[in-house]
């Protein structure tokens, strides 16, 4: 069940890896982070900004062909898992994945997660990146096409926490200079599931 949830606009890929630095900042051991949204939403960007934010060595990219990566701490702190459950296709593939093993001392992030790893944790913070779509491309008297207007720097996203763990965090601090949307809820009462 969403214990807490909070909706983020974010302007740019800077923006949306600020927002996962931020969220660095409350994650510890045994953290699991799901992230869902079509190709080309973010959901590596944000990633990235986590990997800043927790310290980790390496550059963080797409695991999509490695399926997971582990991005060790620089110094004393805790690891990044990062995975791609995109070409998971059920509890077996994701078995060979061995992530419940590592999963207690470090923090585990999952692109294309839902449907797929949340029997790893009850206690989950789900992310859906929603990159707006439309806006019509502008062809000048010259005939070059202008495709600012289809520029998709914006997004939103919509952080859902499962379980006790995200029951009292305080997602709004996430925000920093973004656009909270329709403010944050906590407690079951004030959660859309």
């Amino acid at each position: 069940m969403v214990t807490n949830s909070l909706q983020i606009e974010v302007a740019d890929p800077d923006e949306t890896r600020q927002v996962g630095e931020r969220l660095a900042k409350l994650l510890g051991p045994g953290d699991l982070v799901m992230l869902s949204g079509e190709l080309g939403a973010g959901k590596t960007t944000f990633t990235q900004g986590i990997g800043k934010g927790m310290g980790v060595q390496g550059n963080i990219s797409s695991p999509t062909f490695i399926v997971a990566r582990v991005h060790p701490p620089q110094s004393g702190a805790v690891p990044l898992i990062h995975a791609d459950a995109y070409r998971i296709e059920g509890a077996e593939d994701l078995a060979t994945l061995d992530l419940e093993s590592s999963l207690a001392e470090s923090v585990t992030v999952v692109e294309w997660g839902k449907g797929k790893t949340e029997g790893l944790s009850e206690d989950r913070l789900e992310v859906d990146i929603i990159r707006p779509t439309g806006g019509e491309a502008q062809i000048d008297a010259g005939g070059v096409v202008d495709l600012t207007a289809m520029d998709d720097g914006r997004r939103r996203l919509v952080l859902r926490g499962y379980g006790k763990r995200w029951a009292s965090v305080d997602l709004r601090q996430l925000a920093g200079v973004s656009s909270v949307v329709g403010g944050a809820s906590a407690g079951q009462a004030g959660c859309k599931n």
